[in-house]
């Protein structure tokens, strides 16, 4: 009875309302994602000077924006292989085959598994020669192994959870993706002032209360997630013999995860790129690209959690062939995507200067905020057509194509032009426009992709409505 609600659910709703219906659940989570990356920022921007180090909270935001891409890489792991595993579960159980989305969601646990152990070997050996690798800072240094060695070790949390989340989406259930989401964020929330500034009679842990307070928050929403999937995901069984490594579905998953896992990973790429490239133009402005982009997830996360929506309903109606519900889905996504974008870009542009002041910072490093919000919001529109592109790329079946668009806007046109900018005057001013005009370089190759992909799955699809059916359901 329950496959059948998820099946009727996805595959005759009307399409606007089942976007909005499963997105905004997941933009909530996103956001408040958003939020309280942002919330760990501010409290570490806070934290008094100590040990005779001046501006020690700068010195931590710092730490924190070189030991992001990390932590970026470890969501793009979980959320790249999710996205092979949302798309191929959902066309699954499009196509009815209960069996067979049973075993692809005991084999992302196994995945899941397998990748922690990934990190946690990273984060016994691997942080200080990373942390190296961007900075010579001693305070810095010192700072991010403590807070990035924390974070790898006890990242079984975040791993799981995005695995639990991705196979609750993938059956409809975004609310009880999003409760968990909420969850782990609140906790986290709570948590960080009480763990940096010590209060209620704990210690004063500083930047490690940041990193502890993180992975807490994180194994509140996995512990949930994995409730809400092994108690009321009735669409997929949860039995120990499909957690058996299947070749034949990992393969499956992987064929679209792993240019997934990698177009994820080119954010983290860039992020670290971007790190070393304008630490030739100064640490300020380091720091304060790590501030502009906390800011710019609010935006960012809200598309992303749309395009999750997005990517399990067009896969589900293409497992059943339904063109006119594709055509439908492909619409929506898009004309929501952009008027996220819009919206945050106008937000942005008008509250720049409060949005930069939240956190304690030199009057360098604010100015160069505010101007790189000026400046990157100018491309948002481009962001928003290439985020919905990638998704329906994803959701046929073609990460290459997602793959691709991705290298185009984060690291072939972007690193490049922000390294030469670097070398001219004004650079400060100059290194931001390496962004939006990333941007739109990629949007002219995803609009040529989607022509192909067009031409190439349309065109395949079948009507299995009539015209009248049509027009009810899209």
């Amino acid at each position: 009875m329950q496959k059948e609600f998820s099946k009727n659910k996805m595959g005759t709703e009307p399409i606007g309302k089942l976007m909005l219906t499963m997105g905004i659940p997941m933009i909530l989570s996103m956001v408040l994602q958003a939020f309280y990356n942002i919330v760990d920022s501010y409290f570490v921007s806070c934290m008094p000077d100590a040990g005779g180090i001046t501006g020690l909270g700068e010195y931590g935001v710092n730490a924190l924006t070189l030991a992001f891409p990390i932590q970026m890489l470890m969501v793009a792991v979980g959320v790249g292989t999710g996205v092979g595993i949302n798309a191929l579960l959902s066309r699954s159980l499009g196509q009815g085959d209960r069996e067979r989305a049973s075993k692809i969601a005991g084999n992302a646990i196994f995945l899941g598994i397998c990748t922690y152990v990934v990190f946690l070997l990273a984060g016994l050996f691997g942080v200080e020669p990373y942390l190296k690798t961007q900075t010579s800072d001693p305070v810095v240094l010192e700072m991010g192994s403590a807070y990035l060695r924390i974070c790898t070790i006890l990242s079984f949390g975040v791993i799981l959870f995005m695995i639990y989340e991705k196979l609750l989406q993938a059956t409809g259930r975004t609310v009880l993706s999003t409760a968990a989401q909420v969850a782990g964020a609140v906790t986290n929330i709570i948590l960080d002032p009480v763990l940096i500034f010590g209060l209620f009679g704990l210690p004063e842990m500083g930047i490690e209360g940041a990193a502890y307070a993180t992975v807490m928050g994180q194994c509140v929403s996995m512990v949930l997630g994995a409730f809400f999937h092994h108690g009321f995901n009735r669409d997929v069984e949860s039995r120990l013999r499909y957690l058996k490594p299947d070749k034949g579905i990992i393969a499956d998953i992987y064929k679209v995860g792993v240019p997934a896992v990698i177009m994820q990973a080119l954010m983290s790429f860039m992020t670290y790129g971007v790190n070393i490239i304008f630490g030739r133009v100064s640490g300020a402005a380091v720091t304060a690209y790590g501030i502009y982009y906390k800011i710019q997830q609010f935006v960012f996360f809200a598309a992303f959690g749309l395009n999750n929506a997005l990517i399990p309903i067009v896969a589900f109606n293409y497992g059943m062939q339904d063109k006119r519900r594709v055509k439908s889905g492909i619409k929506y996504g898009l004309l929501y995507t952009l008027g996220i974008m819009f919206v945050g870009a106008l937000g942005l542009q008008i509250f720049a200067e409060n949005a930069a002041g939240i956190f304690s910072l030199s009057a360098q490093t604010q100015a160069l905020c505010v101007k790189a919000i000026r400046i990157v919001t100018w491309g948002y529109l481009f962001v928003g057509a290439n985020v919905a592109l990638q998704g329906i790329f994803q959701a046929f079946g073609n990460g290459v194509r997602s793959l691709i668009l991705s290298m185009v806007r984060l690291v072939i046109v972007a690193l490049p032009l922000a390294y030469y900018f670097t070398t001219l005057e004004n650079a400060e001013d100059l290194i931001w426009w390496a962004f939006p005009i990333a941007e739109g370089c990629g949007l002219l190759v995803g609009m040529v992709f989607m022509r192909m992909t067009a031409r190439e799955k349309l065109r395949t699809a079948g009507n299995r409505r009539t015209e009248r059916e049509a027009e009810k359901y899209a």
